[in-house]
């Protein structure tokens, strides 16, 4: 799978949109894609929000991970005995602050105030060190809107501060919502990593780039987060920023207190991440594209743990990241 951030990767230099600044868009292709796909069997109908987001995933994902999180089938499906990766749908601790849940900006500029040195704020190295694994890159609805797959891929990337480094993709087994959804892509994927199996990563060079390290002045950093697009936009450039850079202690405290400023997020208190950790959330729910976007920061250090961008209707997840580690090294791994 090719995102744009693989493809200007491969193409280096020869990239012609290399130093230009591309707004966000509204809407991915994929999502257009899926949207697309599922027209006649959505259309005329909005669903309405639930009051818990349901997150397609496998069932010893929370196991492994400790998730508190409940095991439910997904529609008229049954799910599959204890151990197995289909049938299931992981269903996250409720927010916090579920229904009316209040503005964000207070919550983060006390935030912003108290957090601590994360653990890289005390090592020194070369390369920028992030693990980050990512669920829904991209999620696939057959045309009938029946069938669903989510792709998953792990990343690994040590990239020092003039581009150069390496990275590590992996492709891990796709997820489903049931059998006969495994059964339907399974005939039609070329190529997946077979269940239970170690897949191969894929190990390339990263070509010379400017990496400077972010600004933690205000106004350079609200014009780097594009919060002039909207919390969604905001919530995409912070997730890139943090899954790019490892940021100090006063660039991550000015993060949140720009974030406090743009008008319409909301404070969802305390959750649990798809790799089992305690955070805090904010969302926007983005009504004209019928999604909602998330963010779940740690608590402690302001850290970056989570970026989700969940389509409403049909429920489904379009993209879930986390953020495993980063720290900086001298080695590559």
């Amino acid at each position: 799978m090719f995102g744009a951030v693989r493809t200007r990767t491969l193409l280096g230099p020869a990239d012609p949109a290399r130093n230009v600044a591309v707004e966000p868009p509204l809407v991915s292709a994929r999502e257009l894609i899926d949207r697309a796909d599922a027209t006649e069997t959505v259309a005329g109908r909005r669903r309405v929000r639930p009051t818990r987001r349901l997150v397609l995933t496998a069932g010893t994902l929370a196991v492994a991970a400790g998730a508190v999180a409940v095991l439910q089938p997904f529609g008229a499906a049954t799910p599959d005995t204890p151990g197995s990766a289909t049938g299931t749908v992981l269903v996250p601790v409720a927010y916090q602050f579920d229904a009316d849940p209040p503005a964000a900006g207070p919550q983060l500029r006390m935030l912003a105030d108290k957090i601590k040195d994360a653990a890289y704020d005390h090592q020194r190295g070369r390369y920028m060190y992030h693990h980050t694994k990512v669920w829904g890159d991209p999620v696939m609805t057959s045309a009938d809107g029946r069938h669903l797959v989510a792709f998953v891929g792990e990343t690994k990337v040590w990239q020092a501060a003039d581009g150069t480094g390496s990275q590590v993709n992996t492709q891990l087994e796709p997820q489903y919502p049931d059998q006969e959804s495994r059964t339907y892509w399974q005939r039609r994927l070329d190529s997946q990593p077979a269940a239970g199996s170690t897949p191969a990563p894929n190990r390339y060079p990263l070509p010379p780039m400017d990496l400077s390290p972010p600004t933690a002045v205000p106004s350079e950093l609200r014009e780097l987060l594009k919060v002039e697009y909207g919390p969604a936009a905001a919530s995409k450039e912070v997730s890139t920023l943090y899954g790019r850079y490892v940021l100090p202690r006063a660039t991550r405290a000015a993060v949140l207190r720009v974030l406090a400023d743009v008008p319409g997020f909301r404070w969802r208190g305390q959750v649990t991440d798809r790799a089992g950790r305690h955070g805090v959330a904010v969302t926007f729910d983005d009504s004209e594209h019928d999604a909602q976007s998330l963010l779940v920061f740690d608590p402690r250090t302001g850290e970056l743990l989570a970026h989700e961008r969940l389509t409403l209707s049909p429920v489904r997840i379009s993209s879930y990241q986390v953020i495993l580690d980063a720290a900086w090294t001298d080695r590559v791994g």
